[in-house]
């Protein structure tokens, strides 16, 4: 999977985790150009050893959004529903990462809630991608369709 995702739906991205963690095969994932937001999360779930960056690669994580709109009962629900999901996702990717389950979530909200760009060997660091650099593929194609 290769992510350059300015972002993306919280629903969408929870169903690509269900598809990535359905795989049998390792699954690489490469951070070109941006990942931000849903791509930076996608980034997490690339099997262990499999998680790349390009070294001119920006990686951005956020809270959750909700994109709520409408009445005040209606908001309050529609944050507590983002709350939640943020919460799911941030001990996901903490649990990629190999960092305690509140990591990300600890982490966004110690520079006030906002968006946090960093390089791919600060990704590195925080464990988002194993290696920074782009990797070379030698494809084999044999297609054989199983469903179980």
């Amino acid at each position: 999977i290769v992510i350059n995702s300015p972002g993306g739906h919280v629903y969408s991205l929870m169903s690509m985790i269900d598809t990535i963690k359905s795989s049998e095969l390792p699954v690489a994932t490469i951070a070109m150009g941006k990942s931000m937001s849903c791509g930076a999360i996608l980034l997490t779930f690339g099997t262990e050893g499999y998680r790349f960056a390009a070294p001119n690669a920006t990686v951005m994580i956020h809270d959750v959004s909700s994109g709520t709109m409408g009445k005040i009962e209606e908001l309050k629900t529609d944050v507590k529903e983002a709350e939640r999901l943020g919460n799911i996702v941030f001990k996901m990717m903490a649990q990629n990462c190999g960092k305690p389950d509140d990591y990300f979530k600890n982490l966004i909200h110690e520079i006030g809630h906002a968006d946090l760009y960093i390089n791919a060997e600060d990704a590195k660091k925080h464990g988002i991608i194993n290696h920074v650099r782009v990797p070379k593929f030698v494809v084999n194609v044999t297609v054989d369709i199983l469903f179980k």
